[in-house]
C-alpha cells in the first residue's frame, strides 16, 4: 500500500467502505491480543462473574427463583458498574494515545479516511469487549449447569448482548473524549469524568430529585425521559426490569408501568452508541494534527 501526498484532504472524502473498516478493526483486535488487554478483560470478567455465580445462587432454594436468573440479576449490577469502566479505558486513547506516539500521522499517511478510522477503532474494541464478556459471563452461567429452564437462558442471553451494547455505548464516548483533546491523560480524565456521571452521579441525582416530590408521583413521561437520557438506566430497565429477574427486583415493578419496552430500550441504546460516534467523525474530520 503506497502514501497519498494528499493526506490532508482525507476529511472531505466519501464514506469508507466496509473492507477499510474491517482492516483498521483488525488492527485494533491485534494490538489488543498484544498489549494483553484482551487476556487481561477476559481474565477480570470470568473471575468475577464466577465468584457472583457460586455465591449468588445460594438464595435460589429459599426465594423459587431460577438459579440462573439470581446470576443474571448479579451479573447485570456488575456490568453496570464495571464494564463502562473498560470499555472507556479501551477507547479513551485511541486517537489522543495515537497522536502522542506520532502514529496517528503515519496511519492518516494511507489511502484511508478519518471516518474509517473512527469506525474501524470503535469495531475492534467493540469485538474485543464482546470477546471478553460473552466468554467470562458464558463461563459462569455453564457453572451453573445445563438442567435450566429455556426463559432463564434466553434471559440471561439478552443479559450479554445489552451488556455489549452498553459497552458500545461507552467505547463511543471514550472516542468522542479521545478526538476532542490532545493528550492522552486529559482524555483519561474525561473518561473518568463521563463514568461517575453516568453511573453514580446521574442515579443520585434522579433519587433526590424523587426525594424532593414529597412523595408525589412524578409524571410518566418524565421519569421514562430521564431513564432514556443515561445509558446504564436504559440497561438496568431492560435487563433487571424484565422477565426471570424482573421477578427479583423492584425494577420490574418499574418497567410495568414503563412505556420503554424491550424493543425501544434497546433503539436507545443504539442510539446512544451512534450519536457520539458520528459526532467524534464530524470532530476528527476537522481536527489538525
Amino acid at each position: 500500500m503506497t502514501a497519498v501526498t494528499e493526506a490532508a484532504p482525507l476529511p472531505s472524502r466519501a464514506a469508507p467502505r466496509t473492507p477499510t473498516v474491517l482492516v483498521l478493526a483488525g488492527k485494533e483486535i491485534r494490538e489488543g491480543f498484544r498489549n494483553r488487554w484482551v487476556l487481561a478483560t477476559t481474565l477480570l470478567l470470568m473471575a468475577l462473574a464466577l465468584t457472583l455465580a457460586m455465591l449468588g445462587s445460594a438464595p435460589t432454594g429459599t426465594v423459587g427463583a431460577s438459579r440462573l436468573d439470581v446470576v443474571t440479576v448479579s451479573l447485570a449490577s456488575l456490568t453496570i458498574f464495571l464494564v463502562p469502566l473498560i470499555a472507556l479505558l479501551l477507547s479513551h486513547d485511541a486517537i489522543a494515545g495515537e497522536a502522542e506516539r506520532g502514529t496517528l500521522l503515519l496511519l492518516l499517511a494511507y489511502p484511508v479516511s478519518r471516518t474509517a478510522v473512527i469506525l474501524g477503532k470503535f469495531a475492534g474494541q467493540l469485538a474485543i469487549l464482546a470477546f471478553a464478556t460473552t466468554l467470562g459471563y458464558g463461563v459462569a452461567a455453564l457453572a451453573i449447569g445445563w438442567d435450566l429452564q429455556a426463559s432463564a437462558w434466553i434471559g440471561f442471553a439478552a443479559m450479554v448482548c445489552a451488556s455489549i451494547l452498553l459497552g458500545g455505548v461507552f467505547l463511543a464516548l471514550g472516542l468522542l473524549a479521545s478526538v476532542l483533546v490532545r493528550q492522552r491523560s486529559t482524555a483519561g480524565g474525561i473518561s473518568v469524568g463521563i463514568w461517575l456521571f453516568f453511573v453514580i452521579l446521574y442515579d443520585m441525582a434522579f433519587l433526590g430529585l424523587l426525594v424532593a416530590s414529597g412523595g408525589h408521583a412524578l409524571p410518566p413521561l418524565l421519569i421514562d425521559t430521564l431513564l432514556a437520557l443515561n445509558p446504564t438506566d436504559v440497561y438496568r430497565l431492560f435487563t433487571l426490569g424484565t422477565g426471570g429477574a424482573g421477578d427479583l427486583t423492584g425494577i420490574g415493578a418499574l418497567a410495568a408501568h414503563s412505556a420503554l419496552t424491550p424493543p425501544i430500550l434497546v433503539a436507545i441504546l443504539l442510539a446512544w452508541i451512534a450519536a457520539p460516534l458520528a459526532l467524534a467523525a464530524v470532530v476528527f474530520a476537522r481536527r489538525e494534527l
